[in-house]
């Protein structure tokens, strides 16, 4: 196969995979013009359409879906062989994805990862938020962050936080109109702020636990969001009632600005673990993350 077709199938992958023109072009570091003379060429090659055109969005066509059956593989295959050969530098090199929450990115990831990375300026950190369980093999990220009751059994996971408590929550001005609620059941009867953790997805049911007793509660009330931060901004404003961690929250609850309600009813969560699938970790920049995130215990803690 010729130079020019590995190039254009390479660029084809990636408008594939990110079904946007603009996106790929960007990650490839090139023109959108550039980018999509190369995939006409790879077509007329080929003498078959790769790729479906609509002024709103891009999609493989059943050749283009074939072609990537047959090649995606190969080339991830060729990528992380060529990424192991940053063994034989002196520094970890590389770009490393991370797909985590944005409470995750905010307490753990920036706060330790701000102050590795410019030790190590080969080493380029990417953080996406999103609070869906992203299949990070499918979508390509080098490593998810999530609790570790979420984590697939086929992952390798690290833990990078002690267990995170939750707590519901409230403002005094939103408490002074309603009956503080006293068992589960009462907070069908409360505005309530709701998480849906993606577009795609159903809206999270608060997940509560005393004793041996395990809640799903599903909650109404006039504002979904699909992060925790906006959450406790609308939980601040006295809009409803909100469910999150208390680490989060408890700042607030000190200040007067937030009141705890049903804390009996709260769970324990394990804690956050970054996880990723095995052979990920022959990457030394990943491996140095890992390392750099890390939860070690105090005493104490």
């Amino acid at each position: 196969m010729s130079g020019e077709n590995l190039r254009d199938i390479h660029a084809f992958l990636a408008v594939a995979r990110e079904r946007s023109f603009t996106r790929a072009a960007a990650q490839l570091g090139v023109s959108q013009s550039a980018l999509s003379h190369a995939i006409r060429g790879l077509e007329s090659r080929l003498g078959l359409r790769l790729l479906t055109r609509t002024t709103r969005s891009v999609a493989p066509t059943e050749a283009g879906e074939r072609l990537i059956q047959s090649v995606a593989s190969r080339f991830d295959a060729i990528q992380e062989e060529l990424a192991a050969f940053g063994e034989l530098r002196d520094k970890p090199a590389g770009t490393v994805r991370i797909t985590t929450s944005d409470f995750a990115a905010r307490t753990v990831l920036w706060p330790k990862l701000s102050k590795l990375q410019p030790e190590y300026p080969d080493v380029k950190i990417e953080i996406a938020i999103d609070p869906g369980l992203a299949d990070i093999v499918a979508e390509r990220y080098d490593a998810g962050v999530r609790f570790g009751d979420q984590i697939a059994r086929d992952m390798t996971a690290i833990r990078i936080s002690p267990d995170i408590r939750m707590a519901i929550v409230g403002a005094p001005s939103y408490l002074e109109k309603r009956p503080v609620p006293k068992t589960p059941a009462d907070l069908t009867r409360h505005d309530c702020i709701n998480m849906r953790f993606s577009i795609r997805g159903g809206v999270y049911a608060w997940e509560l636990r005393k004793g041996k007793r395990n809640l799903q509660v599903r909650v109404d009330g006039p504002w979904t969001f699909n992060c925790i931060y906006p959450v406790l901004d609308a939980a601040l404003a006295g809009f409803g009632l909100a469910y999150m961690p208390e680490e989060l929250a408890q700042p607030h609850i000190e200040a007067g600005r937030l009141r705890s309600v049903l804390k009996d009813w709260c769970p324990t969560f394990p804690g956050l673990h970054i996880f990723y699938a095995s052979r990920r970790l022959s990457s030394p920049a990943l491996s140095l993350i890992v390392e750099a995130l890390r939860y070690r215990r105090t005493r104490g803690g």
